[in-house]
């Protein structure tokens, strides 16, 4: 499709949004399986629930403007997800792991973000209102999530990750006085 005014350019962001979206149903099981945290699974399959309805209501703003949703990979995405298989593939902590799938987390709904809050400002422009009002509901939901995941993270996750570096830490040093006691007596 040639994108030579801004309505094709809305319906392009348009698909580009709907194929993220169900990257991201595909995606987010995995992630919860992999989370130790309940809190953080249970934000995460919340937010599955979520971007299920984030999907359909799309394909009811495509249908508002007379297009459809399909046809279209969204290859940021697809990068998003990549990055967070490779962390599930590492050998970490239990904690660094919930603390790698925030950040993991975190980049997706930011590139969500970006894609609808331009969304928005393109289906105001051209005068598509419902249109508009249905993408800032997605919008404010993946503000919401984006704050919920910092919430989790500042407030317990990451302090979680930090103390297992702490404890390797204090292993680590009474490992060395140990060492150096045993020489020191020799």
């Amino acid at each position: 499709m040639a994108l030579e005014n801004l309505h094709d350019l809305f319906v392009d962001k348009l698909k580009d949004l709907y194929s993220a979206e169900n990257q991201i149903i595909k995606a987010l099981p995995r992630m919860i399986k992999s989370a130790t945290s309940t809190e953080l699974q249970q934000a995460l399959q919340d937010h599955l629930n979520v971007t299920e309805a984030q999907a359909k209501r799309l394909e009811q703003v495509a249908d508002l403007i007379g297009e459809r949703p399909r046809g279209k990979k969204c290859v940021g995405m697809e990068g998003l997800i990549e990055e967070g298989k490779e962390l599930l593939k590492e050998k970490i902590d239990a904690d660094v792991l919930d603390a790698g799938i925030i950040a993991a987390a975190q980049s997706v709904e930011h590139y969500e973000i970006a894609g609808y809050g331009t969304a928005v400002a393109w289906a105001r422009l051209m005068g598509h209102d419902n249109a508009a009002d249905m993408l800032q509901q997605s919008l404010d939901e993946e503000k919401e999530a984006d704050v919920l995941l910092t919430t989790l993270a500042e407030n317990m996750i990451n302090t979680m990750a930090d103390d297992e570096e702490d404890d390797m830490e204090e292993e680590t040093e009474e490992e060395g006085e140990l060492a150096t006691t045993s020489t020191w007596r020799t």
